[in-house]
């Protein structure tokens, strides 16, 4: 599979398991709380008083916002898959800030309805939403640049280096090798974490669960972000030596000056081999293992191993060795 294909599997599943967990959660909040809410909702506040002007029955309050959603997320799904043969980077970064700022804004939106309702018998009483839905766009806004920042990075990495045994590099020219590896149901995973973690902390900001709510944010957050870091690694071989990044931001990042390389290798590995999937410290070293198969190994100055599985991990061995020789010989 090709590097630019891995992309658009892992955009692919990212943006599944966003979707329909946003769409299972704009349901679930109005008739999770339904017991503590009138049988109309208060849905339209007046810009002026405040106050609300406009109700819904509490199951078209429930299904109406994820009805918007479905047909957001169908339009961006056609878009893509219309531009499926000329989608880069930029692309997919426009797609995961339409997805995520308005996933964002339609979920904030949802518990800012149900919060202000709850436990009012009519929904003439519902309370303010100004403040909730300022902080909701806000973070609708946050969210949204960093998946098209993301994107962005994604689409400068080009296209893959041509596969080839070995590399002699001409005295002065610049070069540069990038591969990377993805795992998409990782991405799915980290999407649905990270959307259960905004529902927990919606929940409790919005009393519609108890303090408990809270407890579950902060574990199911981190796992977001652990899981993310880990679904994806994009190793870079340049003047500069070896550089392997993590996560879709490219962060953090391991570095090698070619100074600190004393021989890099290609190396099949298993995970049985490691230990495991991830981040692994073996009696083979360091290994990052992402999926079975070819890894590219280097040796460092302290006779300490770092492997990364990622394809044509011939090719940058070869410009590591290569580029060793010549600073060796300078």
């Amino acid at each position: 599979m090709t590097d630019s294909a891995g992309r658009r599997i892992t955009a692919a599943w990212g943006a599944t398991g966003w979707a329909l967990g946003v769409l299972v959660l704009l349901m679930v909040m109005p008739l999770a709380a339904s017991s503590r809410l009138p049988d109309r909702l208060a849905t339209h506040w007046d810009a002026g008083s405040g106050k609300p002007d406009s109700s819904m029955p509490l199951w078209v309050a429930s299904l109406f916002p994820a009805l918007i959603w479905a047909v957001m997320a169908t339009v961006v799904a056609l878009a893509l898959w219309r531009a499926r043969g000329s989608a880069n980077g930029a692309t997919r970064g426009w797609v995961g800030a339409t997805l995520g700022f308005g996933g964002v804004t339609l979920l904030g939106g949802q518990a800012a309805v149900v919060r202000a309702n709850l436990d009012h018998t009519d929904w003439r009483q519902a309370d303010s939403v100004t403040a909730w839905v300022m902080v909701t766009l806000a973070v609708a806004v946050v969210v949204g640049g960093v998946a098209l920042l993301a994107g962005r990075r994604g689409s400068a990495a080009g296209p893959p280096t041509p596969e080839g045994p070995t590399m002699e590099i001409p005295e002065g020219q610049r070069f540069v090798w990038l591969s990377r590896t993805s795992v998409p149901w990782l991405h799915a995973t980290a999407a649905v974490t990270g959307v259960v973690a905004v529902a927990a902390v919606a929940a409790a900001v919005g009393d519609l669960m108890g303090a408990e709510a809270a407890l579950l944010a902060g574990p199911f957050a981190l796992a977001s972000v652990l899981v993310l870091g880990c679904a994806s690694v994009q190793a870079r071989v340049s003047e500069k030596g070896l550089e392997v990044a993590f996560g879709p931001l490219g962060w953090p990042t391991r570095r090698w000056s070619a100074e600190n390389i004393d021989s890099a290798r290609v190396e099949m590995r298993t995970p049985a081999q490691v230990g495991g999937w991830g981040y692994r410290l073996s009696g083979l070293g360091t290994t990052v293992m992402l999926r079975s198969g070819e890894c590219l190994v280097i040796r460092a100055t302290n006779d300490k191993e770092f492997a990364v599985s990622v394809d044509d991990a011939e090719r940058g061995a070869a410009l590591l060795n290569s580029l060793r020789a010549q600073r060796s010989v300078g």
